[in-house]
């Protein structure tokens, strides 16, 4: 919901607006069910039977591994691909990665839901987007020798290579801005929403999807626990409670479709949520190894953020944190966050804090795109959805009276 006022006194001139979404995510085939399961508190990460994992080609022995988990977020429908209505024949969609089908349909999905047609649209569209690595293309493509010979090489690149997503969905829906591949692991959909932001300021687009992608293939066969990863012991993600040891992995795919806050309100677009600011950065060496994340680098980002987007402090009611439920990541999270918030505000508590990871996993490189998504339908609900898995504030919470 927009108020036109705010417009008119010319607070808005940078800013952004989300007109369109889409995305398949564990247990939501759309953003509407996506939607009504994070209001309901449903958790989407379940427990596999035995029978089931044994089904989907688990080695038996695995099964009595202590350190096996039997759990994850599985999307549904990876198999399903309208190949035709892209102008696909069936072999190349065969060998085509998912991550390429999914975010392609979820890329059309988003610009109808904004009421735009790519093919008649006279304005420039731009992709900015990311995926991970193709493990359709690892687990069931090499071992099929005889049919990477019948199509070739430069097929078998179109259809997987991560660098070829954003110009192959370009290519397809007939968009002439930018397309541009983002890869910055699990920050690479939010990235891709940055650059597709800046993109509109700049006018190279005046319509941009931002978003990204991570299919894992195969599905529904758990994982190994390793002491010190990033990973759950007991397939059980609860972000910033006392007991919370991890994260799930799980597949997903989010897409937004961005316009200059002016332009969507004057054409009578529909307005889910306004981007008035975003900033990138990188913490360099000052961190305790390559995969940790560094305190200096995410304060001063959160920081950058807020003096672009030169929103007051107080009306900050909501934000929805990266919560990986690891007990580094997220106290480094929160002390940041402390750093920035509580130098310039006296409110305590001073906001709700969330995290989608909890109800479906970590979805990679479409991580920071469904927390988006879920926050730009929160605002559109106007309704603050529930934290799940979520009974004791960790010592990290609890320390910081920004938040508790």
């Amino acid at each position: 919901m927009v108020n036109s006022s705010i417009y008119e006194d010319g607070m808005y001139d940078s800013a952004l607006a989300i007109v369109g979404m889409a995305g398949r995510f564990p247990g939501a085939q759309d953003v509407q069910t996506f939607w009504r399961n994070i209001a309901e508190g449903i958790v989407s990460i379940r427990s596999f039977s035995d029978d089931e994992l044994l089904a989907a080609g688990v080695d038996p022995a695995r099964l009595t591994d202590p350190s096996y988990v039997k759990a994850g977020a599985v999307l549904e429908g990876l198999d399903q691909f309208d190949a035709s209505f892209f102008g696909y024949t069936p072999r190349e969609a065969e060998t085509m990665d998912p991550q390429h089908r999914l975010f392609l349909e979820c890329s059309w999905q988003a610009l109808e839901q904004a009421g735009y047609d790519p093919y008649t649209y006279r304005g420039l569209i731009g992709v900015f987007a990311g995926s991970a690595f193709s493990s359709y293309l690892m687990h069931n493509l090499v071992p099929q020798q005889e049919l990477l010979e019948a199509v070739g090489q430069l097929q078998l690149d179109a259809g997987n290579d991560r660098d070829s997503l954003a110009s192959m969905v370009s290519y397809k829906l007939n968009l002439k801005g930018p397309a541009v591949a983002v890869q910055t692991f699990c920050s690479t959909s939010l990235v891709a929403v940055h650059l597709a932001c800046q993109s509109l300021l700049n006018y190279e687009s005046d319509i941009a999807l931002g978003g990204g992608v991570a299919l894992q293939v195969p599905q529904g066969y758990g994982y190994t626990y390793e002491e010190g990863s990033i990973l759950a012991p007991d397939g059980v993600c609860r972000t910033f409670d006392a007991q919370a040891q991890g994260s799930v992995m799980g597949s997903g795919v989010g897409v937004v479709v961005l316009k200059r806050f002016r332009e969507a309100l004057e054409q009578g677009d529909q307005i889910y949520a306004v981007i008035r600011g975003s900033a990138m950065n990188n913490d360099g060496s000052l961190r305790v190894s390559y995969a940790a994340p560094g305190l200096e680098g995410q304060a001063n980002v959160i920081q950058a953020a807020l003096s672009y987007a030169q929103v007051p402090i107080e009306s900050i009611s909501y934000i929805e944190a990266h919560g990986t439920g690891t007990r580094l990541g997220d106290a480094v999270e929160l002390e940041a966050m402390r750093r920035v918030f509580e130098g310039q505000t006296q409110r305590k508590p001073f906001c709700a804090l969330g995290s989608i990871k909890p109800n479906v996993g970590h979805l990679d490189r479409a991580a920071g795109v469904s927390g988006l998504i879920k926050t730009a339908l929160a605002l559109w609900h106007q309704q603050l959805p529930p934290h799940v898995n979520y009974t004791q504030p960790s010592a990290a919470l609890e320390g910081s009276s920004a938040f508790y």
